[in-house]
């Protein structure tokens, strides 16, 4: 694993819109920045491919643990939606996608960070953006990259009958951004679409359906809005009562909660590819500590060598995890993580994420990839 300097692309504003990344700029720094890539070998990869699959099997395992020793008060997830869950994960509701944050370098094992299992962004630039910058560039070399095929897999296998709604958050020009590129995935398999905003959606008790803006029930839906925000929002209690198909499904809700963490390292201590984390905090020093429901690094705190760096943010009521600290790799002084894609349970690919500090943020910069054969 190397990190390479190259000139980029005179042309890289141009093309990373045209397949529409338009927020490869945030805050007035880059986010989209390909004055750089990292080179991986193959082996590496399959180091991070099977880190990958193997993590996917341990999670579905804890899934069934929290579940047949009722363990959900214990993430903060609320008692009422408990049968939600229950039934999602009984009709064997598919996930599509999820993405695991590892520590790597490539030497040893990647460490899961955390598994952003219920929302996870990064998902335009990690597909195309990053392809056609290899394309361009590097034609005769190869990309741990088939996010955009195995999504194309997904929806084609699963056709969805009806209109399949695409929604998030308004003002959120990322989260747009991968909801318009997915709903693009979903039209090439040959589905009908609609974008929606969460605030546009509304509920009709007679019906006990949600419906969109033209009061068009919404049979099936699309959301990157987590689910624990669902369940304390004002029509949260109406989640119990509508007949839907949400993606990811609510049984995604006990993986995309940081206290999946200490229950993996529970069932799977000394893990090569876990960091030990518990709900105690049972370090003196170096190590983390996580809220439950935590995003983009908001209130993160990281105690290495007697100093502390914290993350400002109001996440942490509902209780925090406790995790090693491991050093985060870093190259010509920028600190490095992986995020690997997991989609319809199979890895897919990754991207890669840097920073000046540790703690990896909305704003920490998307750099590309590349691998050779050895």
């Amino acid at each position: 694993m190397r990190r390479i300097a190259i000139t980029p692309r005179p042309d890289w504003l141009e093309k990373v819109e045209s397949v529409g990344l338009t927020y490869h700029t945030i805050n007035d720094a880059i986010y989209w920045d390909e004055s750089a890539y990292y080179a991986f070998t193959s082996s590496e990869v399959d180091t991070l491919d099977d880190a990958t699959a193997e993590l996917h099997g341990m999670c579905l395992k804890a899934v069934e643990h929290v579940i047949a020793n009722k363990l959900f008060s214990r993430m903060a997830i609320p008692e009422g939606f408990v049968p939600l869950i229950l039934r999602s994960w009984e009709d064997a509701d598919p996930s599509m996608y999820g993405r695991f944050d590892f520590c790597y370098d490539g030497t040893g094992d990647p460490k899961l960070l955390e598994y952003n299992a219920d929302t996870p962004t990064a998902l335009l630039e990690g597909s195309v953006v990053q392809w056609f910058w290899l394309k361009d560039l590097f034609p005769s070399k190869d990309q741990f990259n088939s996010i955009h095929e195995k999504l194309l897999d997904f929806w084609t296998a699963h056709k969805y009958a009806g209109t399949v709604y695409f929604a998030c958050m308004k003002d959120t020009e990322e989260d747009l951004g991968n909801i318009e590129y997915m709903r693009d995935v979903a039209m090439q398999a040959g589905l009908r679409t609609k974008q929606v905003f969460i605030e546009d959606i509304g509920w009709l008790p007679d019906r006990k359906q949600f419906v969109d803006l033209d009061n068009e029930s919404i049979f099936i839906i699309f959301k990157l809005y987590p689910w624990e925000w669902m369940f304390t929002d004002e029509f949260g209690s109406n989640l119990m009562e509508c007949d839907w198909t949400v993606i990811e499904p609510a049984w995604k809700a006990i993986l995309s909660n940081k206290a999946i963490l200490p229950i993996l390292w529970e069932l799977y201590p000394d893990h090569p590819n876990l960091l030990p984390a518990f709900f105690e905090n049972t370090f003196s020093d170096n190590y983390v500590r996580k809220p439950f429901f935590s995003r983009e690094g908001d209130s993160v705190l990281m105690v290495r060598g007697g100093e502390t760096l914290e993350r400002p943010g109001t996440y942490g009521k509902e209780g925090h995890i406790f995790q090693q600290y491991h050093p985060v790799p870093v190259f010509d002084g920028n600190y490095v993580s992986i995020g690997s894609w997991i989609i319809d349970g199979k890895p897919a690919g990754i991207g890669i994420r840097e920073d000046n500090t540790e703690i990896t943020m909305n704003t920490s910069r998307f750099i590309p990839h590349l691998f050779e054969e050895e």
